[in-house]
């Protein structure tokens, strides 16, 4: 074998090393973090940069709205602090929604690797933390200011010293203190975790610097994403998606253009920003439009700066998806987790048959609290306080060839956080927690099921769900290649009064709340679907008899 294609395989065996590196990064931070969101749910990310601030390499564990968006985060970080004043020990941190992951629950932790007192890597996480103060997890507010605390790019951690002050002015502002400091301290060791193991790999290597490595990784993830584009026919196409939006509908309006290798995604046209915290800032914008565009056109190609630099966004500052400071933005996954579906709108036309039918889109966060501020005392004599967080999902579209997936997160990616653990954590229990039958959309593929939830307390006290961002209750996911729209979402009461989808509420004593998640699109012609296809899904209870014959014109 030739020198230069030992070399190249030399090459992408240490690709793959970095790869694993980060992957034991995202590791250690799912295995330390406090808060049951990131844990349980993988809401988190982590990376490694080189030392001007461009991504190399993500963890397989994370969403796209975290890795994404921490493509371009680090780079902030270089205008407060240069990387020339950096030293050996530090951590740096922030919060801020428009120079990092979105909203203020994120915080972003970025740490500087040395060999021999030289700089010669970055190691970048986030995650989402349970409390930063203000109206909490709502999509209430009316300004960022109200949303809770923002800490601007700061140093945390100054040669191996942990800045106590600073830490103890962030924990004075949240409700939840030891998870909060729990999860930052887990960032910083999930950093530190992938810096020691660079350095192994380094050593192994006999590397001095990774400059060559990240080169070669960025510039073949560039060549591949763009291949891949070139493959596609050029054009524009547009799209118009209609959201529930917080008081009023929101219209989303892509336009996706390829040309030259290149993808263009226009949101110009959009709605204007809400006055309620479910806008989406740009950064989140670009990620989750971006992770779209990836997963139909290149889903291969590793994430990195290489393979992202391929597409382009353009907004219109003060519309839905890139406000303004300080534009209230807690709950944007509400239109951020969204633009996926957006974009393949477009791209179903450029691919006829090729892209799947709207999902669920956004997950259903259930912000659960006791109900001592919103009730009297006398109603809450006795009652335990307490504050958590679980997650309703709802259904993938129906896909080219497959059904979609059931109450399955995307395109987030977050996972289930567990009734047990939930139910360990305060007196709530789930009486059920099922899928919701005849919730996918009718199709050829048939779409995903959302689930229905039941929640009520064992202290027969009333509580709160405190954040309310449901989406899809007016606007179903919508089928694609004449498969039928997935079932609207619905929220009540046990005892039949309706909530609306945006909001706080107080679930009376002896009541219970019910969730009933959206299902996906469906995906081809009803006609289509196969009978042993139908009549798996009447012995799995997942359609009914009624709605088979009704929908599929199958009686059995």
């Amino acid at each position: 074998m030739s020198k230069q294609a030992l070399a190249a395989i030399r090459t992408q065996v240490m690709w793959n090393r970095l790869i694993a590196v980060v992957e034991e990064q995202a590791q250690s931070l799912l295995r330390t973090a406090f808060g049951t969101i990131t844990r349980e749910a993988g809401d988190l990310s982590a990376g490694v940069y080189d030392i001007k601030g461009r991504m190399l390499a993500q963890a397989m564990t994370g969403t796209p709205g975290h890795v994404n968006t921490m493509a371009t985060a680090v780079e902030h970080f270089f205008n407060w602090y240069p990387v020339k004043e950096m030293r050996p020990g530090d951590v740096f941190i922030t919060n801020d929604p428009w120079l990092g992951t979105g909203h203020l629950f994120d915080y972003v932790m970025m740490t500087p690797v040395f060999l021999r007192k030289k700089p010669v890597a970055i190691f970048a996480s986030t995650c989402h933390v349970i409390d930063v103060g203000g109206v909490g997890m709502s999509a209430r507010a009316n300004s960022s200011f109200e949303e809770g605390t923002l800490i601007p790019h700061l140093k945390l951690r100054k040669a191996g010293v942990i800045n106590e002050e600073l830490l103890s002015i962030i924990l004075a502002n949240s409700r939840n203190p030891i998870e909060v400091r729990g999860d930052l301290l887990s960032l910083v060791s999930a950093n530190d975790t992938g810096a020691r193991r660079l350095i192994d790999m380094m050593s192994e290597f006999g590397l001095k610097d990774i400059d060559r490595l990240a080169e070669h990784i960025l510039t073949q993830s560039e060549r591949a994403t763009r291949e891949a584009i070139s493959a596609l026919p050029e054009g524009e196409w547009t799209y118009a998606m209609p959201l529930d939006g917080y008081e009023s509908g929101i219209v989303l309006t892509p336009k996706l253009t390829i040309k030259a290798g290149k993808i263009t995604i226009d949101y110009s046209g959009s709605s204007p920003a809400s006055i309620y915290g479910i806008n989406s800032p740009r950064t989140y914008t670009h990620a989750y439009s971006v992770f779209g565009l990836k997963a139909v056109i290149a889903p291969h190609v590793p994430n990195n700066i290489g393979s992202l630099s391929c597409f382009d966004l353009i907004t219109e500052p003060g519309t839905c998806v890139d406000p303004i400071r300080p534009s209230p933005v807690t709950a944007r996954h509400v239109i951020g987790q969204m633009l996926a579906d957006a974009v393949f709108g477009c791209l179903a036309q450029a691919l006829p048959g090729k892209v799947q039918a709207e999902s669920a889109g956004s997950i259903w966060i259930l912000a659960l609290s006791s109900a001592h501020e919103k009730v009297s005392a006398k109603e809450t004599e006795g009652a335990r306080r307490f504050q958590v967080t679980n997650v309703g999902l709802g259904g993938i579209g129906g896909r080219p060839g497959k059904d979609g997936l059931s109450t399955t997160a995307f395109p987030s990616g977050i996972g289930a956080i567990p009734v047990e653990i939930t139910e360990a954590q305060c007196p709530l229990y789930f009486k059920r927690k099922q899928y919701l039958p005849d919730s996918g959309g009718a199709g050829e593929f048939r779409g995903g099921l959302g689930q229905i939830i039941e929640i009520a307390n064992r202290e027969k006290a009333p509580f709160v769900i405190a954040a309310a961002t449901f989406d899809r209750i007016r606007n179903p996911a919508q089928g694609r290649e004449g498969g039928s729209p997935g079932r609207k979402g619905k929220a009540h009461l046990g005892s039949g009064p309706q909530l609306k989808d945006k909001g706080n509420h107080v679930v009376p004593a002896g009541d219970s709340l019910i969730l009933e998640l959206p299902g996906g699109g469906g995906f081809g012609p009803a006609q289509s679907r196969s009978s042993e296809a139908i009549k798996t899904d009447i012995a799995a209870e997942l359609v009914s008899k009624a709605a088979a014959e009704h929908d599929y014109g199958f009686a059995s």
